[in-house]
């Protein structure tokens, strides 16, 4: 078959095994060039576009098959086509062809960093395209492509988790990777979350292993949350929001009272994300911040990881109603004093599990804050 162009991320090798899901000979892989040409980044995605006196970087793909040309496309997106071009190597002019993605909407803003992608985007990027590639042949190109965002985040997530180091804090037993035994993963479900079906066994406290089991894990981004507190005013801002998942349960009032939060689904530090979703959900400004911990909120099912702050904010002119038009909020916000709120908690009304950490744990270190952060 006539080589492939590749230019953009698929430049890097670990990318295009995954898409093409097989490793490619280092000698199938040559240097090539297209002149007059760019690689262009248009919302952080690789097009080339005709540049005169330019030339765009890539690798040309030498006996690609049938099936490797189908995974290109499908990688490319909806729309996505192969067009003819000629491309330059070390051993002269060849003819090729080029799959260039369907999404042509946008105007590119400059140069595509392939450095720059390794170096802050890889990770991520890869982790992304398991999952997308895995539904090769079993989603349409339209329906996976509309997901991507949402694989992006999960593969955020992972690739965070990965690189995290473990806090034993001389409790947790010193288990590692090679103590979990993952048999078999189904992606059963996919969209603003995902679902999937495990086959594994792990190490028992014994040393021996479990039997094989059957689990069922909901797949989320990770979230950061955050309590805004006036220390002065000895304040608090909790919100009150409506919740599906209350509403499926049955529970007759739906609508929860809870702390600022949001998902950490930007390559930005959790306490960024934190004080641009108080903004957002609250209208408040915060000071200085403090991190209360992370944890899962409910391990035996859901990976979701939340990074949790306390903020500190001036708290005496806000109020009101807030959240993101486009995405459907409706949030109140509620200032009390936090021993009104220490009440709410301790007679039922609070019944979000962020929120009743945020606040008890304000409440163990209330006195420490207000001295720290100035209270008169």
């Amino acid at each position: 078959m006539t080589p492939i162009f590749l230019f953009g991320a698929l430049r890097d090798p670990d990318l295009l095994g995954v898409v093409l899901a097989r490793p490619v000979d280092p000698l199938l892989r040559e240097p090539a060039t297209v002149q007059d040409h760019a690689a262009l980044s248009l919302e952080d995605v690789p097009v080339l576009v005709a540049a005169p006196g330019r030339q765009a970087q890539g690798v040309l793909l030498h006996r690609p098959t049938e099936a490797d040309a189908a995974r290109l496309a499908y990688f490319a997106g909806a729309g996505a086509g192969f067009e003819p071009v000629t491309v330059a190597t070390a051993g002269g002019e060849v003819a090729a062809r080029c799959c260039r993605g369907g999404g042509d909407a946008g105007q590119p803003a400059g140069d595509w960093d392939f450095a720059a992608w390794v170096r802050t985007r890889k990770a991520v990027a890869v982790e992304a395209a398991r999952e997308y590639m895995d539904y090769f042949g079993r989603l349409s190109v339209e329906h996976a492509a509309a997901l991507r965002r949402e694989m992006g985040v999960r593969a955020l997530q992972r690739v965070r988790a990965l690189a995290s180091e473990p806090m034993l804090g001389g409790l947790r037993t010193a288990f590692g990777a090679g103590d979990v035994e993952v048999l078999s993963l189904e992606r059963c479900y996919t969209s603003f979350l995902a679902v999937r079906e495990l086959k594994l066994r792990h190490r028992r406290f014994d040393g021996g292993w479990t039997g094989v089991m059957d689990r069922t894990v909901v797949v989320w981004g990770d979230a950061v949350s955050v309590l805004p507190y006036d220390p002065r005013r000895d304040e608090v801002l909790l919100i009150e929001q409506f919740r599906p998942a209350p509403a499926a349960r049955g529970d007759r009032n739906p609508w929860c009272i809870e702390v600022v939060a949001g998902r950490l689904d930007r390559h930005e530090a959790p306490e960024e994300t934190a004080r641009r979703e108080a903004v957002e959900e609250a209208g408040v400004v915060l000071g200085r911040i403090t991190r209360i911990g992370s944890y899962y909120p409910s391990p035996g099912v859901v990976s979701e990881h939340v990074t949790a702050f306390v903020g500190e904010a001036d708290l005496s002119g806000a109020g009101g109603n807030h959240g993101l038009a486009e995405e459907h909020e409706d949030i109140r916000s509620i200032v009390l004093s936090v021993d009104a709120a220490m009440a709410a908690l301790a007679e039922g009304a609070i019944t979000a599990g962020i929120a009743l950490t945020s606040l008890l744990w304000l409440a163990a270190h209330r006195e420490r804050l207000r001295a720290e952060w100035g209270a008169e």
